[in-house]
């Protein structure tokens, strides 16, 4: 029988909620989740910006997120946001599915507590975004 540590996991609806806050506004959101990220995971996030016009602000127009043996993918439009996931091997995307907003939170969720549960670095990262 093996002991449950809380020290060594992440609450995985923790982490989604925490990705989750400030939905409403969804420009605001995706600046947020990218910052989030970003912060948390800076050589597995990349982030894409654009202009909507030629003046205006930069926003997020992709956020893609990679875990090793998955990519979790955001695109971000003026009203709409479409969230993916993708199976990688040897940095080769080999299937990738439209996946609803909540689910793709909650499945990249899990699979950053997986990391964080592999690496010291990774779930330290992953608990100062929870700090957030």
């Amino acid at each position: 029988m093996t002991s449950h540590d809380p020290e060594s996991t992440l609450d995985v609806d923790m982490l989604a909620a925490s990705l989750r806050a400030d939905a409403s506004d969804l420009g605001a959101y995706t600046e947020a989740l990218a910052a989030k990220l970003s912060e948390a995971l800076p050589g597995a996030v990349r982030v894409q910006r654009g202009r909507a016009g030629l003046f205006g602000p930069k926003r997020v127009q992709s956020i893609a997120v990679d875990t090793g043996a998955e990519r979790f993918e955001l695109r971000a439009g003026e009203a709409t946001v479409e969230t993916f996931c993708a199976r990688v091997s040897g940095g080769i995307v080999l299937k990738t599915e439209p996946v609803g907003t909540d689910e793709w939170l909650q499945r990249l969720s899990v699979a950053l507590a997986a990391a964080a549960g592999r690496s010291v670095t990774t779930r330290r990262a992953l608990e100062r975004l929870l700090d957030l």
